[in-house]
């Protein structure tokens, strides 16, 4: 669904993404792990339309999204959450669905939309102030939830799990099975947690400054010896 062919992504003297060549499934949880600095954000950018490669190609379903718009690529399919929750400030919960729905559809599904609070457990809050009323397990929810109402075929999914508790955790990787599952959408995730990544990916990729050095099973890159040296820390 999802081709990098030797991606490469600098800004001036610096090398943020490296040749990278990765595909990535519609049937298939895909985790991006690597440490801090390693390119993965910068990856997401580039896919969704924030950062422009400075060579290499991006392909969705067969289109070039090398020079394509932002609202393009979210209308083709391409949905994004980011690391740090970001609400329309002013804007009720529901409000801010209907925002990001129209952007990426150019109108309002009342049905979907109260779908998706129902699914992500938002029903109920659905009038408060999305900036201003909402715990961080909400707006971890809030930021799936317009993402889900651009009607994606694939979610790039910037460490939704960052910062919350293990319980928290535990609610949100159920929830993802089952997002991945009912609404058939695929998933690419970045994060730092190994064992949330055993959990819901089917293939690991690993980055470490711009450069992929492994892609497989998360118990094949995880015990890979430079994944070891570079994002665990750990000695070879």
């Amino acid at each position: 669904m999802l081709q990098l062919d030797d991606m490469t992504i600098r800004f001036g003297a610096l090398t943020a993404v490296d040749a990278v060549t990765l595909t990535a499934h519609r049937n298939e949880v895909l985790g991006l792990v690597g440490p801090n600095g390693a390119g993965k954000t910068t990856l997401f950018n580039a896919i969704s339309g924030l950062v422009r490669p400075t060579s290499g190609s991006i392909r969705f379903q067969d289109a070039d999204l090398s020079r394509m718009p932002l609202h393009r690529r979210a209308r083709l399919g391409i949905g994004r959450t980011f690391q740090i929750p970001q609400p329309l400030a002013e804007l009720t919960v529901r409000e801010n669905l209907v925002v990001a729905q129209r952007f990426s559809t150019g109108r309002t599904d009342d049905e979907q939309i109260a779908q998706v609070l129902d699914f992500t457990g938002l029903a109920a809050l659905a009038q408060r102030n999305a900036a201003t009323e909402l715990a961080l397990t909400e707006l971890k929810a809030l930021e799936i939830a317009k993402a889900l109402c651009t009607k994606p075929k694939l979610l790039l999914l910037d460490e939704v799990l960052a910062g919350l508790e293990t319980a928290g955790k535990r609610r949100f990787v159920g929830m993802l099975r089952d997002l991945h599952a009912r609404f058939q959408v695929g998933i690419v995730i970045i994060e730092h947690d190994i064992e949330t990544i055993g959990q819901l990916c089917n293939r690991v990729a690993a980055l470490d400054f711009g450069h992929l050095i492994a892609l497989g099973t998360p118990d094949d890159v995880f015990n890979d010896p430079e994944v070891v040296r570079s994002y665990t820390g750990g000695q070879t």
